[in-house]
């Protein structure tokens, strides 16, 4: 029996928006895509849909905080909706400059959802000097950038009031050139303000024409293209990813020899929140998929332009081309898994995943290891990702001489670190600081990952070489709550402004593996 196009129609949904009455097609998606493709609201982010586990896409629901990649649009019909836009503007601006002031938000992909969930403590009551209450209501959130710190710091800042002295301490930075000593540390182009807080970094898909296509990738490795990203998820088949029981493995024997210390490494997802986008007209340049960050190496710069290009001159209109959470796990690029033995003299060998260019960027830092490179099944491999090759190099020398040195990154960068009394303390001299608000949310950021890839982050890769962690929330990366206070002091140094953070990375990976006593494997699966 045929139908009516009435009949066809998408049923509509009303809802209040930021204080405004709107209407949205309900298209059988989510609030967030509601929010995102049809309101144009594009502060509200998408770092795992439809996980709802990393927060980047919460909102307030009459008042209460929630992801939005999760909730149905048609569940929140009547409801009020309110995004960090149409927060309280006091509230919201002084959280935003408060992240600047503290270097609280780096990229600033995650914290529109953090301001949201802040805004709504504040309403609460909750006492500035509550970390405890800040850091349970960071659970519902990921963030790989800062370390915590730097945003607990932030609500700190808050003092009596949302905004209390906050402004004038932004405003006496220069925050050009805190957005180059961001540039020198993200790896990419980045804007440092309180606006990038707020979710206005410029990120690909925010800046998409529209009514642009959108297209998926489907299970088999084809690209879905729909008018919007329901229906393309819907002919690609797309699935929510799972999460394996199984604990991660080093897929490396450590090689024969007699060594003072060996140490195997897990496959790590690098974790960065913004899932591979770009977006092309046709005939076009297809939109950076770096944005504000460049994911510290992990994200190929030209990623997915080449289709979206294809696609855009296909089909004779912009086309807006999304990987999904599970396509940035299953083929986003990696650090290569090692495993290795050496020697107090500072000899030994390294089996290393086969990686183009591994092999110089260890004997600039390790001479005396022999590499070996041998094929591994499992996801791409790069150097990119932060001192990849390099730190794993210097840890496992580290625990051969059974003490910690003073690290030097390739670009010049200097750094120590030790943990005394529950806490990591980091010194670290990258010449010109340019900006130490900015240097230092990039150390405390890099000792974050460093304690994270020692004792906790892994993904499940099979013998065949297919990951089985698919979501976010599996892939070991420490919560606020699981984070232990990180000290830094910045050593001004004279000469020209060079990246400090990956020597960070890797002084702290040694003084959190040392104090752990050199288990062979990581993730080690201890604290402090």
């Amino acid at each position: 029996m045929a139908t009516s196009p009435a009949a066809d129609a998408p049923r509509r949904v009303s809802l209040t928006v930021d204080g405004r009455p709107v209407e949205v097609e309900d298209r059988g998606g989510s609030l967030l895509a509601a929010l995102r493709d049809q309101l144009h609201l594009t502060s509200v982010k998408d770092g795992c849909s439809p996980q709802g586990q990393c927060g980047c896409c919460t909102v307030l629901v009459d008042g209460a905080p929630r992801v939005s990649c999760v909730t149905p649009v048609r569940r929140v019909a009547g409801r009020e909706i309110t995004t960090v836009d149409g927060l309280d503007p006091a509230v919201r601006d002084g959280l935003a400059s408060a992240l600047c002031a503290t270097g609280g938000s780096q990229c600033g992909f995650c914290t529109p959802g953090i301001v949201v969930r802040l805004a709504g403590l504040h309403a609460k009551g909750t006492a500035v000097a509550d970390h405890d209450a800040v850091e349970r209501a960071l659970q519902a959130h990921l963030c790989r950038c800062t370390g915590w710190q730097t945003i607990v710091e932030a609500w700190d800042q808050l003092g009596g009031g949302p905004a209390v002295d906050v402004p004038v301490a932004v405003a006496g930075r220069d925050l050009d050139a805190a957005a180059r000593r961001a540039a020198i540390e993200g790896g990419a182009a980045q804007v440092v303000s309180p606006a990038v807080a707020l979710g206005r970094g410029g990120f690909a898909d925010d800046t998409a024409p529209e009514g642009a296509l959108v297209a998926v990738r489907s299970a088999d490795g084809t690209w879905v293209v729909g008018e919007s990203i329901e229906e393309a998820r819907a002919g690609a088949g797309k699935v929510q990813g799972r999460r394996t029981t199984v604990e991660p493995e080093p897929p490396l024997a450590v090689p024969s020899g007699t060594w003072d210390a060996t140490l195997r490494t897990s496959w790590v997802e690098p974790g960065y929140l913004e899932t591979d986008a770009t977006w092309c007209e046709p005939g076009g340049t297809p939109a950076s998929s770096l944005a504000n960050g460049g994911a510290f190496g992990a994200k190929d710069p030209d990623h997915l332009g080449a289709v979206a290009r294809e696609l855009a001159d296909r089909h004779g209109r912009p086309v807006r081309v999304l990987w999904s959470r599970e396509d940035v796990v299953r083929l986003g690029q990696k650090r290569p898994p090692v495993a290795g033995g050496a020697r107090s003299d500072g000899t030994g060998r390294l089996l290393v995943a086969r990686t183009p260019g591994i092999a110089e960027v260890i004997a600039r830092v390790a001479p005396g290891l022999v590499v070996e490179e041998v094929d591994v099944p499992g996801p791409p491999t790069s150097i990119r990702p932060r001192a990849a090759g390099w730190a794993e190099a210097l840890l496992l020398l580290a625990g051969a001489r059974g003490a910690t040195a003073p690290v030097t990154g390739p670009d010049g960068g200097t750094a120590e670190a030790a943990v005394v009394d529950g806490r990591i303390r980091v010194r670290v001299a990258a010449g010109d600081p340019l900006d130490a608000v900015v240097l230092r949310s990039y150390a405390i950021g890099a000792a974050h990952m460093a304690y994270g890839w020692v004792t906790s982050e892994g993904l499940a890769v099979d013998a065949d070489g297919e990951v089985h962690d698919l979501t976010i929330r599996s892939f070991g990366i420490p919560r606020a709550v699981d984070t232990p206070p990180i000290d830094v002091e910045i050593d001004p140094t004279p000469g020209p402004p060079v990246n400090g953070s990956d020597a960070v990375f890797a002084a702290v990976a040694a003084a959190v593996w040392l104090h752990q006593g050199a288990p062979t494997d990581l993730p080690t699966r201890g604290g402090l």
